[in-house]
Order: C-alpha cells, then structure tokens, then sequence
C-alpha cells in the first residue's frame, strides 16, 4: 500500500545532519508557535503539532532515526511510498507487515500519528498502530467483530482540562454495487476497480475526560471491526499517550522544567514565575543556588492513574554569558579578586 512520504527534516527544518540539540531546538521553536492552545487557527495548528510531534518522535529517538535514514533520500517518490525491497530481511518482517489486514484493514486519522508512520514503524511497535483484542465465536455464520485499538495523542494541557476531538476512523468494506465480487455482468467494478472493497472514511466526536493518564483506554463501542453475519462489531479502543511538550519533559506521572537563571541570580538568590499547565507560580531560589538543583512543585505533574497530579521539578541551569565587553570583563575581573580574597581571608 502507497502512503504519502514524510520528510522529517524538512518539517522541522534541519538538515539531515542535524545533532540531537538541533531537533530539540528546531522541535521547542515550532512546538511553541503551533501549539493549540496559543496558535490563532486551532484546526491547521492541530495537525501541524501534530506533524512536529511525530518528525520529532522520530529525528529525537537514535534507533527510530537510524530506520528512517536507512530509507534514503530516493525513496520520496512523489506523493507515494513504499518500503524498500530488502526491509524485511534488514530489519526483520514484523517491523512492516504486522497488523496487515484479513477482511478489513484500518487507518486512523487525528490520532497522533500518520500512516507513514505506522506503516515504517509497525503496526503495534513504536507505541502506534492499532492491535485486536481477539474474536468471540458464536452461532454458524455468525462471529463477534474484533476490538481493535489505537493510539490517540493529547496535549498535556488537554490530559488536565479535558477537550473534544474529531477522530476518523477508514476502513475497507465490501463493495454495495458489485457486492463485494469485484465484477459486474462479468466487468470489473468501477467503483472498486476489481478489488471487491473500497474505503470509508467515519469520523466521530471523541471525548476526552479531564484528568486522563497516560495508557488510559477510551472505549467507543461498536465502532471496531464489523462482525460476521449477525455478529456485532467489536468496540473501538483509544489508548491515551501524551505529546511531547516544548517546555517540560514528561517522565512518568512528573513534569521537569529547565529554569535558566544568570549566575547573579544563582549567587544572591531571587524569586521567579514558572510556567504551569494551569497556570503560573513564584518559586524561590535561595542564595546560594546550585547548577542542576531541583526544586519541587508538588501536584503540578501530570494526571496520575487513581487520581491526583505528579509533581513538576524546576532544574536549575546558570547561564553563562558567552560574551562580554570590555566594561563587563573588568566588572568579572573585580569580582574573582574580591572573591579569591575573601576565599583566602
């Protein structure tokens, strides 16, 4: 199956050589521009986040870099890709054909992630795809659907406060107008042009409770694979992952901030406002501060199974300046003196 080419780089806009500090650098500018929450065009910045978050998953991860690298810049052939003809035996057959469908197949859209991703890093590796839960037996011609699972990205703020999102959900069914025989008075279809199914697109409103966590599984029933004869469709399942933020990195249910301070400020101590993801808070840095101190925040994470937040830690990073002028060398010059002294005395 042909599924459109991702350019990780271009959508981040670094060069293929870019070091890890460049993709974050290159990923915490975008992100903050497109992020839902502050950018004017919620729907396009949407999709954008969720482009930037995926190039990002990827280009950050060595080993996921290393598979799409491996790919080459002769494989975007047009608006169609697809895998080379030796990925199986380089990286083993589960990596692209698992998950491959029998009667139906599935794609979902405002998810988290694109088709060329699923497709190039497996349908349950990575963390993305959909999986089945397994198939109920019953009476003759009759077979329960499957349930069939997915990952659906959101934002940490939208885990705290909750929101609505439209996810689509295409499947392949059988053809109505050749009734799934892929022929017509012994013509091929040409609603289907012979391969007895054709896509269908649905969409649904899908709500997001606040206070979800991560690995959390949304349930929408009936909207699985469709049962056999007068089986019932299997439910379709949304397993909760969180997209990367550009200010906190999310480890388990806590939230770390890096806080830069000038050495003044490290030295003499200060008060600072920290950016929550509900809001804002004062922390005090004491004199005396040291490079890599954390400091606690309690209950400012991220929503935890069984209820109640993480905690979020602010890292303390000095900043040096990389250049001084004149007056401001003598100003450093003075100061080690009087420090040294004092050191000595």
């Amino acid at each position: 199956m042909a599924v459109e080419f991702k350019d990780y780089y271009e959508i981040l806009g670094v060069p293929r050589t870019a070091s890890q500090d460049d993709i974050h650098r290159a990923f915490r500018k975008l992100a903050l521009k497109h992020h839902p929450d502050v950018a004017k065009d919620k729907t396009n910045a949407e999709e954008r986040f969720k482009e930037i978050n995926e190039a990002n998953e990827v280009l950050s991860d060595p080993e996921k870099r290393k598979k799409y690298d491996a790919l080459g810049a002769n494989w975007k052939q047009g608006e169609e890709f697809r895998p080379p003809p030796d990925w199986q035996e380089r990286y083993g057959e589960q990596a692209w054909s698992e998950g491959a469908p029998t009667e139906f197949e599935f794609h979902f859209g405002g998810t988290g992630f694109s088709d060329f991703f699923e497709n190039l890093f497996g349908m349950h590796g990575g963390g993305v795809g959909s999986s089945h839960r397994g198939a109920d037996g019953g009476e003759a011609f009759t077979q329960h659907g499957r349930d069939v699972e997915a990952d659906l990205m959101v934002t940490l703020e939208e885990a705290l406060r909750g929101s609505t999102r439209a996810v689509s959900l295409q499947r392949l069914v059988p053809c109505e107008k050749c009734g799934g025989t892929g022929r017509i008075n012994q013509k091929i279809c040409p609603e289907c042009n012979g391969g007895r199914r054709v896509a269908r697109t649905e969409t649904y409103q899908v709500k997001i409770p606040a206070g979800v966590y991560r690995g959390q599984l949304l349930r929408l029933s009936g909207q699985g694979e469709r049962g056999a004869g007068d089986g019932q469709s299997g439910d379709l399942f949304l397993r909760i992952r969180f997209a990367k933020h550009p200010d906190y990195r999310a480890e388990n249910d806590d939230l770390y901030y890096d806080l830069d301070v000038a050495p003044w400020d490290a030295v003499l101590g200060t008060t600072v406002s920290i950016p929550l993801l509900d809001g804002q808070a004062n922390l005090k840095i004491p004199a005396g501060a040291r490079n890599g101190q954390r400091f606690r925040l309690r209950g400012k994470g991220v929503p935890r199974r069984g209820g109640g937040r993480g905690d979020l830690f602010a890292v303390l990073h000095i900043q040096v300046p990389e250049r001084v002028g004149e007056h401001e060398r003598a100003l450093w010059e003075q100061l080690r003196r009087e420090s040294a002294s004092s050191v000595k005395g």
